[in-house]
């Protein structure tokens, strides 16, 4: 193996920081770019939702006085 323990892979020469900075964003940017375009589906889905059941009971016929 390259590195001769854990430490030594955490500090990679002293470059571990920028090393591990950079893993760390990219995975960040990575689960960003999956989780909001499903965020924004998932409240796209619940107004089109509420959206059918606003105009569902708008067009409901009303029984107030009505004996037809």
């Amino acid at each position: 193996m390259y590195f001769e323990s854990l430490a030594a892979v955490w500090h990679m020469d002293g470059h571990g920081f920028y090393v591990w900075l950079a893993y760390a964003l990219t995975a960040l940017s990575l689960v960003l770019m999956v989780w909001l375009p499903l965020k924004r589906i998932r409240q796209h889905w619940r107004w089109l939702q509420a959206e059918q059941r606003r105009s569902g009971a708008a067009t409901q016929p009303t029984a107030m006085g009505s004996d037809v």
